[in-house]
C-alpha cells in the first residue's frame, strides 16, 4: 500500500487509514463520508438501468471503522461526517446538518417501503474548535444535480455507489475553518475535488484500489481542466 496520486494540492494514499496510512490526521479539517454501518446492498436490474450490482463498500458491516477514525482525529479538530439514521450516529456530535438528495427524480426509492422517500441523509458536526460566528447558512445542504443513478447520475458517473455531488461538499467546506482538508474514507474523490476547487489543500485514503483510479482520473482531468482555463 502505497502513495497513489499527488500533485500541488492534493496527496491520495492507497490503505487503510487507520493503520497504514495515518498523514490525514495533520489535516486541518476532516470531512469524509465513511462506512457507517448500513451494509447496504442492491441487486442488478433486469431492465439495464444500473446493469452493474451495488455491492456496497468495504467495512460498512457497522461502524467500527468510522469509530476509530474518528477516535485518532479526536474531539478538538473541527469535522463534518456523513450518517444514516439507519446507524448509530457519532460520538459527541455538536449539530446535524441534512444533505438533501435530489428533488427532480425518486433519489431515496431503494430500501423505501412507507409513503416517505429516503432521500436525505444526515451530516454530523464534530469538534469543539469551530470558530465562534453569526449562523447565516441553512442547514439543509441540496445540489443542483438531477440524479445520483440512471444513466447520467453523480454516481453513475464515477461508478462508487455512494458518491456525493460535487457542489454539495463545496458548500460545506466553504463553511469550515481554513487549513488542510483531510478524507481518509476518500471513496470516488469528491471531497478531494470539492477542496480544489475552493483552493484548500487535501489529504485522502482509499482502501479499494479500483477507486484510487477513479480518484487519480478524476483529479487529473481536474487539474488538467483548470490549468487549461488560465492559461492563454
Amino acid at each position: 500500500m502505497s502513495l497513489y496520486y499527488q500533485d500541488d494540492m492534493v496527496t491520495l494514499y492507497h490503505g487503510d487509514c487507520l493503520t497504514e496510512h495515518r498523514e490525514w490526521l495533520d489535516a486541518d479539517v476532516l470531512v469524509t463520508d465513511p462506512p457507517y454501518g448500513i451494509g447496504y446492498r442492491r441487486g442488478r436490474y433486469a431492465s439495464g438501468h444500473n446493469p452493474e450490482p451495488n455491492l456496497g463498500i468495504a467495512n460498512d458491516h457497522d461502524t467500527s471503522f468510522r469509530d476509530h477514525a474518528l477516535n485518532q482525529w479526536g474531539t478538538e479538530k473541527p469535522g463534518l461526517v456523513f450518517g444514516s439514521l439507519s446507524a448509530p450516529s457519532p460520538f459527541g456530535w455538536r449539530q446535524a446538518l441534512v444533505f438533501r438528495k435530489p428533488s427532480a427524480t425518486a433519489s431515496g426509492m431503494f430500501g423505501a417501503f412507507l409513503p416517505w422517500r429516503k432521500d436525505w441523509e444526515p451530516v454530523y458536526v464534530l469538534g469543539k474548535s469551530w470558530p465562534r460566528t453569526p449562523s447565516q447558512l441553512s442547514s439543509v445542504v441540496e445540489t443542483g444535480e438531477r440524479s445520483a443513478g440512471g444513466y447520467s447520475g453523480y454516481a453513475t458517473r464515477t461508478g462508487h455507489p455512494h458518491t456525493k455531488p460535487i457542489d454539495v461538499m463545496e458548500k460545506l467546506i466553504m463553511a469550515c475553518p481554513p487549513g488542510v482538508v483531510a478524507d481518509p474514507f476518500a471513496g470516488s474523490g469528491s471531497t478531494l475535488v470539492a477542496a480544489v476547487n475552493q483552493g484548500r489543500h487535501a489529504i485522502g485514503v482509499e482502501l479499494e484500489e479500483r477507486y484510487c483510479e477513479v480518484i487519480a482520473k478524476r483529479l487529473s482531468n481536474h487539474t488538467r481542466s483548470l490549468f487549461t482555463e488560465v492559461t492563454p
